[in-house]
């Protein structure tokens, strides 16, 4: 018979106590939300850029502003940090403000 060989550190981790297992489900479903909202700040943000990259003014200027609370949901939420959100907003509004 051949066994096969497992890595501890590789299987997934199993909550005992009913406190972990609660605290487990209770992870996997932020995770969920924080993922979708992760990914909806990331479409506004290739939308922003996408509009800066077409070099119309007005476009770029909309998906800014519509970027803009998303973003900041984001950092309420706690899925971006503030300073990363400023630091995107700063970037963004300054080539958009280069657009001639």
């Amino acid at each position: 018979m051949k066994f096969e060989q497992t890595n501890p550190k590789e299987t997934d981790y199993m909550a005992n106590t009913p406190q972990a297992k609660k605290r487990a489900r209770q992870n996997e479903a932020r995770f969920q939300v924080n993922k979708a909202r992760r990914s909806r700040i990331r479409t506004f943000l290739r939308k922003a850029e996408e509009a800066i990259a077409s070099g119309e003014k007005d476009a770029a200027t909309a998906a800014l502003r519509a970027l803009q609370p998303e973003l900041m949901r984001g950092v309420s939420k706690g899925v971006f940090h503030k300073n990363t959100a400023a630091r995107k907003m700063s970037r963004l509004s300054s080539r958009v403000k280069a657009i001639a």
